[in-house]
């Protein structure tokens, strides 16, 4: 019987120097043909990096030990670099209501970083049982201001946990996103059976939550859904265009592609030059006005270097 000597599969872990590589077939993974997979020197010597979620073809396969070879990294529909993740579809961003307190500023720089990527990007909100149900109701009506429609949850509770699930077995790769501490783990202990992950509780001294996941990792949730696994972190603002920051902002970009808002200047930036019709009496404009100052200072600096 001849063995197939090539495989295209799925980066589900990385380790050290080391990946799990799952088996697509016809589209679908197959974790019963797991293999343990270092990476062809030549990629590194090529620059190419494998991150979790890349598709990528193995070789030098050995049946018996499930191990093989990382031997091509296929093209990427989009990367991530911290954390290393490849291909996401759909980022949903995590934050708590409190323990640890909820930071609008930090919450305001992960939605832009992840609108950065141009996927769909939602809001959940945990510990919704930790405040009264009117600051519930309030903070549900200030973000959808923002352009975005929370899914509010308890982590005691499964009662608005269906329809979540549901939604990430229709998207294709799924990611939470968010500092330590805000339920990234219990919802995930909670969507995926039987995955039993370490939590840890927020510390009384500093107020933050402690890393308990070390290492990224991607999950199957239906025949062609996944979703991945991360460590918490600070995120840290990505360089952006001045001209690009705009279409970040929900807020302006249901005015620009919605409304039909238009300018008179195609390359409006929208602080204060003529003809510039766009509604800006909106929470997030001081922020916006923030990233666009930022934006041309490092743009300067690389001109100058």
């Amino acid at each position: 019987m001849n063995l197939i000597s090539e495989y295209k599969g799925i980066v589900t872990k990385k380790f050290n120097d080391f990946f799990f590589v799952d088996i697509l077939d016809n589209g679908e993974l197959d974790k019963s043909k797991r293999f343990l997979c270092k990476s062809r020197k030549s990629l590194k010597h090529q620059q190419k990096y494998i991150f979790v979620g890349d598709i990528v073809t193995i070789r030098s396969i050995n049946h018996k030990d499930k191990t093989a070879v990382i031997d091509d990294l296929l093209d990427r529909e989009n990367i991530l670099h911290r954390p290393a993740v490849a291909n996401i579809s759909d980022i949903y961003i995590v934050h708590s209501f409190k323990h640890p307190e909820l930071n609008y500023s930090q919450l305001s720089d992960f939605l832009i970083n992840a609108e950065f990527l141009r996927v769909k990007v939602s809001l959940i909100l945990t510990k919704s049982d930790l405040i009264p149900p009117e600051k519930c109701n309030s903070l549900f009506e200030k973000f959808r201001n923002w352009g975005y429609e929370p899914k509010i949850l308890s982590l005691t509770s499964n009662d608005e946990l269906n329809g979540l699930v549901n939604e990430l077995k229709a998207n294709k790769c799924s990611i939470f996103m968010g500092p330590s501490g805000v339920g990234k783990t219990t919802l995930l202990n909670k969507i995926i059976p039987n995955i039993n992950r370490a939590t840890s509780a927020v510390s009384n001294k500093i107020k933050r939550g402690k890393n308990t996941t070390r290492n990224v990792e991607l999950f199957q949730l239906s025949k062609e859904s996944y979703i991945v696994d991360t460590p918490g972190f600070n995120i840290l603002n990505n360089y952006m265009r001045p001209e690009d920051i705009a279409l970040l902002f929900p807020e302006f970009e249901i005015q620009i592609n919605q409304n039909r808002v238009r300018c008179k200047f195609r390359d409006c930036l929208h602080i204060d030059e003529p003809g510039c019709n766009l509604n800006k009496n909106f929470e997030r404009y001081s922020f916006y006005k923030y990233l666009i100052e930022n934006s041309k200072i490092l743009c300067h600096q690389s001109q100058v270097n």
